[in-house]
């Protein structure tokens, strides 16, 4: 039943393409100015483990998982909070067989879609410009996708319970710190040691940690421990998702 909400969206971006085409550009965007402009100064960069790789393949697929967080939480945020609470989308779609559960995983589907689409072009450009290491990164799209699923779940959760615009810019305060510090840009070890901590204990640095391991090779125990704590972030933003729209739209 979700899938008719995913169908709604398919259908309503047909007249908004351009919005659509533009969540492409930017990581694309930083890749070639950061991984090839700035990396041609910096050379190559200590990966972990004594392997030293170009600062573009170390990079790349942090900017991959950025942009899969970035699209997941705009659309299960801004796009949400606007259907929610002034479209009121919802009501109508609750007088139909839908419930509260195909809303959110409709909504969340639809986000991943959109993920889908923007990590499958950036993987391709990445190995265009030979920034991905090893045939290893194929499940890197996946990987995006997964990294998506667990941003845009917890991200339509936590939209229920706003009440303004204003309200977004904690968002913005929670995305930004975490795009700058999650071992995106530096490795892991240059950071302090306690800070070293925080930064493993954020849901990006498993989503960029995910990326990079499958776009070097480098592929260990340890990734199941990324996929994990997304899978379980994912799910449970979900759960909350199904569960807030029901108590807000049934009461």
């Amino acid at each position: 039943m979700a899938r008719a909400l995913v169908e709604r969206n398919v259908r309503a971006y047909k007249h908004g393409w351009i919005t659509l085409l533009s969540g492409f550009f930017e990581p694309i965007f930083y890749l070639f100015s950061l991984g090839v402009g700035l990396g041609a100064l910096i050379g190559e960069i200590d990966a972990g483990g004594g392997r030293a790789v170009a600062y573009a393949s170390f990079v790349a697929p942090a900017l991959m998982a950025s942009a899969a967080m970035n699209g997941a939480v705009f659309d299960s945020t801004f796009n949400v909070f606007f259907k929610l609470k002034y479209q009121k989308l919802y009501d109508s779609v609750l007088s139909t067989p839908l419930g509260p559960r195909d809303v959110a995983v409709g909504e969340i589907g639809w986000a991943l879609i959109r993920g889908l689409l923007y990590s499958t072009v950036f993987l391709f450009v990445a190995a265009v410009s030979g920034a991905v290491e090893s045939w290893w990164g194929l499940l890197a799209v996946p990987a995006a996708t997964l990294i998506g699923f667990a941003f845009a779940a917890v991200g339509m959760a936590l939209t229920t319970f706003m009440r303004t615009w204003q309200d977004f810019e904690y968002v913005n305060l929670a995305i930004l710190p975490m795009f700058l510090f999650s071992a995106t840009f530096f490795p892991l070890a240059t950071y302090p040691g306690v800070l070293q901590w925080v930064v493993q204990a954020t849901p990006l640095y498993h989503g960029v940690a995910l990326t990079r391991e499958l776009m070097l090779g480098d592929i260990g125990s340890g990734i199941l421990v990324h996929v994990l704590y997304l899978a379980v972030m994912g799910l449970a933003g979900v759960i909350a998702s199904a569960h807030r729209v029901e108590r807000l739209l049934l009461r």
